[in-house]
């Protein structure tokens, strides 16, 4: 497929550029930071260790918004990209929702302290590899869209691929949990958490089905 615009969108505005690389290095440094930190609940709860990378996140989410409201501001003023400059903030605002969902789920544990048994904990390490790794391929296709957007489709590939496999470990988490002996409330609430951690995968495919659309409106 042969595309028809240049495949840098900010190729003359460098600041810009590297704003936006910095608000996705948020992104992809807050899903790394999150798998850590559940695999350290998962050991230890809510240890000194998870508290550290739980603010470690806060502080990232932080980050993000202002880069996010800086490139808003300077797509406005600069009148730059007029013509995409819709779709720009869409993405970014739309990949700012998955550090908020990370930054949710940290919360959900550091405030209702869920209790996971053991034979539950490789169903949840599975659940968050796949949803981080879903997150990653959309930062990936994200950094494709301004750079090569020929790239674009390879990465959203995987974002479709990874989303599938954190659904599948989903749904094999919840029927462990429902099968097991625990009482109504404490499945329940697990199977709470296995949602909320699913949503992290399925926002990032909702993500890549928008850059897909985008990539089809830059190139007709």
């Amino acid at each position: 497929m042969k595309f028809s615009k240049d495949v840098r969108l900010f190729h003359r505005t460098k600041d810009l550029e590297v704003k936006i690389d910095q608000f996705l290095d948020a992104l992809s440094e807050s899903a790394l930071v999150f798998r850590g930190a559940v695999d350290a609940y998962l050991v230890e709860g809510c240890s000194d260790q998870f508290s550290e990378k739980h603010h470690h996140v806060d502080r990232l989410e932080s980050e993000a918004d202002r880069l996010r409201r800086e490139v808003e501001t300077q797509l406005y003023t600069q009148t730059l990209i007029p013509e995409s400059r819709g779709d720009v903030l869409g993405l970014l605002e739309n990949l700012d929702h998955i550090i908020n969902l990370i930054e949710g789920v940290f919360w959900s544990f550091d405030v209702e302290k869920p209790e996971v048994p053991d034979h539950c904990i490789e169903g949840f390490q599975a659940l968050v590899t796949a949803s981080c790794d879903a997150v990653e391929a959309v930062v990936l296709a994200s950094r494709a869209f301004f750079r090569n957007i020929e790239a674009v489709g390879d990465h959203n590939h995987k974002v479709v691929y990874f989303e599938t496999e954190a659904d599948k470990a989903s749904t094999r988490l919840k029927r462990k949990i429902f099968e097991s002996d625990f009482d109504l409330a404490t499945k329940i609430h697990l199977r709470e958490f296995a949602e909320k951690i699913d949503d992290i995968a399925d926002w990032s495919e909702d993500v890549a089905d928008r850059l897909a659309i985008y990539v089809i409106k830059r190139t007709v």
